[in-house]
């Protein structure tokens, strides 16, 4: 419930009233989006993206909710302008849109829906354009001089939803690991420190000292005006160096908006010495700008200490949730703990009868979520953490039942009033203020038993897998710790194992010293480090030790290759060892992946067009490596490692005898690499992997004619391959005749880990190991060309190259309704117009049989028109995908 009727301090007058009375899109939008949002924050245990749920739910569900309610009423009041000019109506039209644009963000991200996700953004930041106009006309309007500036600051936000909506759209699109880095900064900042922060700046100008009960520094709107264009101009340098890759002028775009942040807060001082906070408003507001100035060191750091733009995600959980808890949800306390007691209205005497309930217990509350918070985001074990996490939460949910009570008080003690019990006359004494060193004691006091139960309780700090440390309250601590410092390399942990005494603590130091590649170690349901580039070290706290266990490297492929870290338990059995209840998945055809029926009609099928011949013989070629979320089968989507974001890599064409110079970029979030089967080359360098963020120039002349291969030669090729890391070389033999139609189909297999949908992964290397493959497609999705066939003429010569790309399943390329009269495989003709390699003729071909790695190309003439079948006649892999559709029509 957002509003108020109190004048603005020093004001002098009265401002209109408005928004008395009950309106409940109005007040319960945000209470509602804060209930949920603490739900789904207790549902992280089988809840996909819960943390992601949660910090929306609260930034743009509650905080956007209240920010389009404070701003209209603020500008109302201040400027003193007309209801008629922006009715309710309206304005109840914009809420709507804004919660309906939020629900289609909160379902369509999480699910791969992007086409929902534009939607929900575009009807959010619609509302919000609306809503500007709505401001800018009561700003024309307004006669009153004084407070425009706050409305300024109002215009500016809104601007910033769009833009920030925008990059948020691209963020979830699923891009490559760099631009990743680079659109969440943008995307988080904009939303955080542009549409929020600069609602909040212009709000508190005048909200702060009404809080406090005292006038307004006198210097308040001049300072505020001449910070607003320094914060705008620090933003804008936020944004513009994210998109050009610049990390240092990010830096600086922080230093110059916190340095108009800085200029602006001078204004809240003045109050604060003349009045410090009485009630549980002002505290919550004032923890809530302590989170905020942390963030706004915090993020700039972590920019400056990333390394690289894909390594500024590690951790920004950390950064999401003291925006959206520390920041945001004390926020919202604060300012309903004030403005609902106002908005009720009826006097002082209501107003302190409803104040009275959000003040109690504040001070322990406000410990308790203060330093709750702290242990939540900090490297604590699992169990002080969840517990930590859930007492920062009830306790913040804690002002619905005091809503409740204060409403109820605020009813009863205008009714006494409306009696004329003698308390209308009766004058208030002077309010003593609510803190109290003893509720801060009371709070230290609830954490810490809180935790004390949650690790006495679960020792190991298990949350959801307890059985890897045996039986809750089995083990007895014995109060020592055990450090074991382990290197990374070589596709191994150095040392691979640690012998722990029962009931010790288990602290493990990593260190990545693997030069071409990123590591990292998970223990499941204990602990896990963030994912460590060369020469980054990182601690993680295993938690106390009560039977062997087992951890190991996320990286996909790298547990596969032996990067497995055991914790054995002194004197326990072997048979004692291994973390029962968690399994990798089975991989091969999961029930849960099931494609969709269809594509949408936007939908675009991977150009299968072999390129053209150029006249140059020295082809320079760019080759960057991105991970990218992409679409592997109707609905069914995958993070990709790919070569230029498209799954095959681009198909080179050339000659025998032209050289091709390739230079591979890794912007990747792992080492990759290249080995192409078109040139014979000493593997040593060229071949080499290299860590992101790293470059090489790859060298080969074309000798030999064929269609030839190319991959990332990373361990396990395996799982790289499966990736979507490959492509093809395409070298004419001499006085290869011209033909109508020349495609190029590179059939390879993909292994979905999980659903497909939410949450999106990277390749299931149980799956590849197994060689169960989800899918066979052609040219990297599943019947893409059965929604958009490929074409050709009646009559008219069709040349199609065809390479298995793997890793594992052969092909047999068969093409329903014709017969191939030229079939060229692995650098010679079987059949050349229906003559063999004997002299004789007439003879013909019904399939080309290649083996993982092998290539070729077949020549057919469709005579008539119709609708013509190519799949691989292992008919299990056509069923799953390696099918495709040519559609013949008749000579125009």
């Amino acid at each position: 419930m957002i509003g108020t009727s109190a004048a603005p301090p020093g004001s002098g007058t009265t401002p209109p009233k408005p928004g008395r009375g009950r309106w409940a899109l109005r007040d319960q939008p945000a209470v509602g989006w804060i209930v949920a949002a603490v739900v789904v924050a207790f549902l992280h245990p089988v809840l996909d993206d819960s943390h992601w749920l949660m910090v929306h739910m609260i930034l743009l569900g509650a905080m956007t909710h209240a920010a389009i309610v404070w701003s209209t009423y603020f500008t109302q009041a201040l400027l003193k302008t007309s209801d008629d000019l922006d009715p309710r109506g309206r304005q109840s039209a914009r809420i709507v849109t804004v919660i309906l644009g939020v629900v289609c963000v909160l379902v369509g991200v999480p699910t791969a829906h992007w086409a929902l996700a534009i939607v929900g953004a575009s009807l959010v930041s619609c509302a919000i354009l609306w809503h500007a106009i709505a401001l800018a006309i009561r700003l024309r309007t307004s006669v009153a001089q004084r407070f425009r500036t706050t409305v300024l600051y109002y215009l500016a936000a809104a601007i910033c939803m769009p833009v920030g909506a925008g990059f948020g759209v691209a963020l979830a699109k699923g891009p490559a690991a760099d631009w990743h880095g680079r659109l969440l900064l943008a995307h988080s900042m904009t939303m955080l420190l542009g549409w929020l922060g600069l609602t909040v700046l212009g709000t508190l100008l005048t909200l702060w000292p009404t809080m406090l009960r005292t006038r307004m520094d006198e210097r308040a709107e001049t300072l505020a005006r001449q910070a607003l264009p320094i914060v705008l101009v620090g933003l804008i340098g936020i944004d513009s160096a994210a998109l050009m890759r610049l990390r240092w002028p990010a830096v600086a775009g922080f230093v110059i908006y916190l340095t108009g942040v800085c200029w602006w807060g001078r204004a809240l001082i003045r109050p604060v010495r003349t009045q410090p906070p009485r009630h549980a408003s002002a505290y919550f507001v004032g923890a809530a700008l302590v989170w905020a100035a942390a963030l706004l060191v915090l993020v700039p750091v972590r920019v400056a200490s990333a390394g690289s733009w894909s390594r500024i995600t590690d951790g920004y959980d950390t950064i999401a949730t003291i925006a959206a808890v520390g920041f945001a949800f004390q926020l919202l306390t604060g300012a309903m703990s004030h403005l609902l007691p106002v908005v009720i209205g009826g006097g002082a005497q209501v107003i302190r009868a409803a104040q009275r309930h959000f003040d109690r217990f504040a001070i322990t509350r406000l410990t308790i979520v203060n330093l709750g918070l702290l242990l939540w985001i900090t490297p604590t074990p699992a169990a002080m953490q969840d517990t930590a996490q859930a007492l920062v939460l009830i306790t913040l949910l804690s002002l619905i039942p005091l809503m409740i009570m204060a409403i109820t008080a605020a009813v009863r003690m205008r009714r006494e009033l409306a009696g004329d019990h003698g308390l209308r006359g009766r004058q208030l004494g002077v309010d003593p203020g609510i803190w109290s060193p003893g509720q801060v004691v009371a709070g230290i006091a609830v954490l810490a038993l809180a935790v004390s139960v949650a690790v006495a309780w679960n020792p190991g700090g298990l949350t959801g897998v307890t059985q890897a440390a045996g039986s809750r309250g089995a083990v007895q601590a014995t109060g020592h710790t055990t450090t074991v410092h382990v290197t990374a390399y070589g596709m191994r942990f150095h040392p691979s194992s640690v012998t722990v005494p029962r009931g010790n603590k288990l602290v493990v130091v990593l260190t990545n010293t693997d030069s071409t590649t990123s590591h990292d170690i998970y223990f499941p349901g204990r602990a896990k480090t963030p994912l460590l580039a060369d020469g980054q070290t990182a601690t993680v706290h295993v938690g106390v030790i009560g039977k062997s266990l087992e951890g190991w490297c996320t990286v996909i492929g790298h547990k596969a290759l032996g990067m497995v870290f055991d914790v054995k338990v002194a004197g326990a059995s072997a048979a004692s060892s291994g973390s029962p209840g968690i399994t990798m998945a089975s991989g091969g055809g999961s029930s849960s992946v099931r494609p969709n029926d269809s594509v949408p009609s936007s939908f675009t099928a991977a150009d299968a067009t072999l390129p053209p011949l150029t006249s140059s013989r020295v082809h320079h070629v760019t080759l960057t490596v991105r991970d990218r979320k992409m679409q592997v089968a109707p609905g069914i989507y995958q993070m990709r490692w790919t070569y230029n974001g498209q799954v095959p890599g681009p198909v080179l064409h050339g000659r025998v005898g032209d050289t091709f110079v390739v230079t591979l970029v890794n912007d990747g979030s792992m080492g990759h690499s290249l080995d192409f089967h078109a040139g014979d080359v000493s593997p040593d360098e060229p071949m080499r992997t290299i860590a992101p963020g790293q470059s090489l120039t790859y060298t080969f002349t074309a000798h030999r004619a064929g269609i030839w291969l190319y991959h990332c030669a990373t361990a396990p090729m395996s799982a790289h391959i499966a990736a979507g890391m490959e492509g093809a070389v395409v070298i004419d033999p001499p006085h290869l005749p011209p033909v109508a139609h020349s495609y190029v189909l590179i059939q390879s297999e993909v292994y979905v880990a999980g659903n497909g949908r939410s949450p999106v992964n990277s390749v299931d290397e149980t799956a590849v190991a197994a060689r169960k493959p989800t899918f066979v497609t052609f040219n990297g999705m599943a019947n893409q060309y059965d929604y958009r066939p490929l074409t050709a003429t009646a009559g008219q010569r069709v040349r199609i190259w065809v390479i298995d790309a793997g890793p594992n399943e052969a092909s047999s390329f068969h093409v329903v309704g014709t017969q191939f009269d030229t079939v060229y495989a692995e650098g010679g003709y079987l059949l050349k117009r229906g003559r063999d390699a004997f002299g004789d003729t007439g003879g013909g071909s019904q399939a080309l049989a290649l083996e993982p790695a092998q290539c070729g190309f077949v020549e057919f003439t469709p005579t008539a028109t119709g609708h013509y079948s190519f799949i691989s006649h292992i008919m299990s892999d056509a069923e799953i995908g390696a099918h495709g559709t040519l559609t013949v029509t008749v000579r125009k």
